[in-house]
């Protein structure tokens, strides 16, 4: 158990360093379910190795020896996790279900508030233009979604701009890019060496938008145009900050040197499917689930052992 139940909990620090090349190199859409769906299982995997570390200081308490007949001797010449590393466990498993609760409270509430904010804008129509002099467009999730575009957006744009924005927008609500934002973003919560994952994520699905847009349009320099123009339009009206689960088309607070990464992304052929990236991050998913297993495997042998005894 010693070696098996340490990786999975370092193994979420390389696919942070990971997620940021995978990110960039593969193609947007497939990277958004794979950084997502190995943030979860990686994120998993740490939690039940903390577990399985606090159970094993566990059963050194004189009570639960007590309670459920295990020998003392026998767990003190196992010694399956140190007094310390059970400890740390536990307090690491503390910390790592609050974090993961309180956020999915407040992801559920600001989803349940876009999803009435959505239901409350005028009209009946998917795509709603207000009156908002500051450029700005972004989606709103619910049932159904909506997609909010300003005046001042469409002023800054030409006829071709509208019609990428708008596909910019549908592409964020057809395909639920939202869910692919908060999964990481738990999983984040669960483990903080996946905070770059999840901001890896955050990319992927505006790169997805993008890739969808210029699909639709046929025409990835003006995708990239429309992009940069968006941004300098932004700015320039100092747009009011977005809803907490809104997608905008400028992506949530960028940071520095997101777009100009878009917008070279659009500028280049669409990007492939390295099928070396994929076999490294399949095997990084696959070593840290078998490390856990095997702890969990240890871990119970261990038990049966001083039950027995």
């Amino acid at each position: 158990m010693h070696l098996a139940v340490y990786l999975p909990l370092l193994l979420p620090a390389l696919a942070g360093l990971s997620a940021g090349p995978l990110a960039r190199r593969l193609e947007p859409r497939l990277a958004t379910w794979l950084l997502t769906a190995a943030g979860l299982i990686l994120a998993v995997s740490s939690t039940v190795v903390l577990g399985l570390l606090a159970v094993a200081g566990l059963v050194r308490l004189p009570l639960i020896d007590a309670l459920e007949g295990y020998s003392p001797t026998v767990i003190a010449r196992e010694d399956p996790a140190a007094w310390p590393a059970a400890l740390a466990g536990a307090v690491l498993l503390s910390l790592a279900v609050a974090a993961t609760v309180r956020l999915t409270v407040r992801r559920a509430g600001a989803l349940w508030s876009a999803a009435l904010e959505a239901a409350c804008l005028p009209g009946r129509e998917s795509v709603v233009v207000t009156d908002d002099r500051h450029a700005d467009a972004y989606t709103m999730p619910g049932l159904p979604g909506r997609i909010v575009i300003s005046h001042g957006m469409l002023e800054a744009l030409d006829p071709t701009g509208h019609d990428i924005i708008l596909a910019h927008e549908w592409a964020h609500l057809n395909h639920h890019h939202y869910a692919f934002v908060t999964l990481a973003q738990l999983s984040a919560a669960a483990n903080p060496l996946l905070r770059p994952l999840a901001t890896s994520v955050a990319y992927t699905v505006e790169r997805w938008a993008d890739e969808y847009a210029a699909l639709h349009t046929g025409d990835r320099r003006a995708v990239a145009e429309t992009v940069a123009r968006a941004a300098v339009a932004t700015k320039r009206t100092r747009a009011l900050r977005l809803p907490s689960a809104a997608l905008g088309v400028l992506g949530r607070s960028p940071a520095p040197g997101v777009i100009p990464r878009r917008v070279a992304a659009l500028l280049e052929p669409p990007p492939r499917r390295p099928a070396h990236l994929l076999a490294a991050a399949g095997a990084l998913v696959a070593v840290s689930s078998v490390c856990v297993l095997e702890a969990a495997h240890d871990l119970h042998e261990f038990l049966e052992l001083a039950h027995l005894r």
